[in-house]
């Protein structure tokens, strides 16, 4: 069916869409003109960045929390068809009253609620950071301007301050402000940002400094930094204190009536005098219950193993005095006991032991190995108590003993842990005879020193016999002279000098 030309012009003109004039406003124009001229009325600008403003409440306006409340009371007065409608179309409708500035500010414009989302719930808007504060994070500063910022409770990032120089014009200015908090903090950053050895060495000059320290790593519990601290600066006394202790003090339970869960404070220092106590203390029974007693304070591991021991030593004094005192047995009468054995340290108990027991079984208390075993003396200290007491009883074979050793290929030979020199040296103090001289002379090593020994302590035998090795007949001659005369050693020189056999250089 065809058209006329007149119904196809009536149908072009009668279409429901419109051309664009300038001259003409839609209503969507309209409303976004009427929109933007009620941001011109509102008093919020961007000149007001720099402003808090607080509420009644304390809170500061625009918050996000102050907008969801606001928000949930506007929500709450309306009618339950309100609250159900979509927040969406609150959104798309421009002629609601809700301003942009509003939006940010959490506020109602002509009586409107805050924007709803689809479920009801009232939508916060993100709150800027106020420029001041990024101007702070991002801001260059002296290490005197980080301590007035941290003093009004800014957060200020110590990690920007990198070099040694400027942490500790930091740790001065937190000293020169006074302020416990701030000094606090400074020291936290310089335990994680320097060494301990460094840390510690500038301390030593800044006792304020110090002291905070000493404050934070005993209530953080840090006990094994705090000894260390305490030896670096040469204080050893308050490092003596218990690892489950407090740092700088710890609590000494009181066995006179003290109620559970009190406590009495004892400081380190008088903890020491109060062991040092036990030096005044005569009766040995008494003082080995002081000592037991001063086991209950809290001293660090080494010492505690330490004053077990000596509480152990004094016991075993106490048996060998009681046993030894009523002795009846030859060593005893031979050589008479001149003191009592308690009080003594630990090595005259071992030099006693040597002497008075040498020859008992290692289970018996006295036995000397016994005692070694127990209280772990090391074997050179061992070697030099049993030498000098066997020496001094002049019992050769015991000192013969102390040097038999094997080599791997099975041989015996004379073995010792200390120089063969300082071997001679305590023999010579016993009075050792000669041939025993003689026979550890010829075992030292350096013929220069085996040679001014051998004629210091008279042993002919090794100064002729070095002087034939030489085939120096004038040396031999001039030595002859300094013997006895008719003695052996005179005649064996007599022979050498006759023996046709010998080649002599002169």
């Amino acid at each position: 069916m065809m058209k006329s030309r007149s119904d196809e012009e009536e149908y072009w003109n009668a279409s429901k869409f419109q051309a664009f004039t300038f001259d003409d406003e839609d209503d969507e124009l309209r409303e976004s003109k009427l929109a933007f001229e009620s941001l011109a009325q509102l008093p919020d600008g961007d000149d007001r960045d720099h402003v808090e403003e607080v509420s009644w409440s304390g809170e500061p306006v625009g918050s996000i929390s102050r907008s969801v409340r606001e928000a949930a009371a506007a929500a709450g007065q309306g009618t339950e068809g309100e609250v159900a409608c979509s927040g969406r179309a609150d959104l798309e409708k421009v002629n609601s009253g809700y301003s942009l500035s509003s939006l940010f500010k959490g506020r109602k414009v002509g009586g409107v609620a805050a924007p709803l989302d689809g479920s009801g719930r009232a939508v916060a808007p993100e709150i800027r950071r106020p420029r001041s504060e990024k101007e702070d994070l991002l801001g260059d500063w002296s290490p005197e301007d980080a301590v007035s910022k941290m003093r009004q409770g800014k957060t200020v990032p110590l990690e920007r301050f990198r070099r040694l120089r400027d942490k500790l014009v930091l740790l001065d200015a937190s000293v020169d402000a006074r302020d416990g908090n701030v000094i606090t903090a400074v020291l936290i950053f310089l335990k994680k940002s320097l060494s301990k050895e460094v840390l510690f060495g500038e301390l030593a000059s800044r006792p304020t400094a110090l002291r905070h320290l000493v404050a934070y790593l005993s209530e953080s519990g840090d006990h094994a930094l705090l000894a260390e601290l305490y030896r670096a600066l040469g204080r050893d006394e308050d490092a003596a204190v218990s690892p489950t202790g407090c740092a700088a003090e710890y609590a000494l339970r009181s066995k006179s009536g003290t109620p559970p869960g009190l406590c009495v404070v004892v400081s380190p220092r008088r903890q020491l005098l109060r062991y040092k106590e036990h030096l005044n203390v005569t009766d040995e029974k008494e003082k080995r219950d002081f000592l037991k007693s001063c086991l209950s304070l809290q001293f660090s591991a080494e010492d505690q193993v330490h004053l077990r021991d000596q509480v152990s030593l004094l016991e075993r004094q106490m048996l060998l005095e009681a046993t030894d005192r009523q002795a009846e047995a030859e060593i005893f009468r031979r050589f008479p006991r001149r003191a009592s054995v308690l009080h003594v340290p630990l090595v005259t108990t071992l030099y006693y032991c040597c002497f008075y027991h040498y020859g008992q079984p290692e289970g018996n208390l006295s036995s000397p190995q016994n005692l070694r075993n127990s209280f772990k003396i090391s074997e050179k200290q061992f070697f030099v108590t049993a030498l000098s007491a066997r020496a001094k009883q002049k019992s050769w074979s015991d000192v013969d003993a102390l040097f038999a050793g094997r080599s791997w290929l099975g041989f015996t030979r004379k073995k010792s842990p200390l120089a063969f020199r300082v071997v001679v040296d305590i023999l010579h103090r016993s009075s050792a005879p000669v041939h025993v001289l003689q026979e550890y002379v010829a075992l030292v090593e350096d013929g220069q020193v085996r040679m001014a020994l051998a004629q210091k302590h008279k042993c002919h035998d090794l100064v002729i016999n070095a002087y034939r090795d030489l085939k120096d007949r004038r040396l031999l001659l001039g030595y002859r002279g300094k013997v006895e005369a008719g003695s052996a050693a005179e005649r064996k020189i007599d022979e050498l000098l006759d023996n046709s056999q010998i080649r002599w250089k002169n």
